[in-house]
């Protein structure tokens, strides 16, 4: 098992702050967009696949450095997820009667919001095995 470094406060805040002002301005956006209701439907949907799929990704990847069994078949669909998501939102923006700063701003918002929550479950993670092993040495 690779050495393990509990998360700073810091970085811990910061993956905070990236996950929800990801997800906070992808939904404001919306919220605000003159989008169609079943368009919005579909872009929160796409991103809650988008969390789901990255994060499920992300164990999975941490998973197996940390030589805990994941099938293949498990593993496949986590990228299959992950990629999936990211071409639906491509799709919709491609097709959406929105501005490209629009699209620009919903492209990155959407990233950032997966990024935040890979660091957030990361960071939980890796605090989670430290506290464990803190508990061990004490035992």
């Amino acid at each position: 098992m690779p050495s393990l470094q509990k998360p700073t406060n810091a970085f811990v805040f910061a993956s905070w702050i990236a996950v929800a002002t990801g997800i906070l301005g992808f939904i404001i956006g919306l919220w605000q967009s003159d989008l169609l209701l079943n368009e919005k439907y579909y872009y929160v949907t796409v991103l809650l696949f988008g969390l789901f799929a990255v994060v499920s990704l992300q164990k999975s990847v941490r998973d197996r450095l940390e030589g805990i069994k994941v099938t293949d078949i498990y593993y496949g669909i986590c990228w299959f997820g992950t990629l999936i998501s990211l071409t639906l939102l491509a799709a919709g923006l491609i097709s959406a009667d929105l501005l490209p700063s629009e699209k620009g701003f919903y492209a990155f918002a959407y990233l950032l919001g997966l990024y935040g929550a890979v660091t957030v479950q990361k960071n939980t993670r890796d605090s989670l095995l430290i506290t464990k092993s803190d508990e061990q040495e004490y035992m």
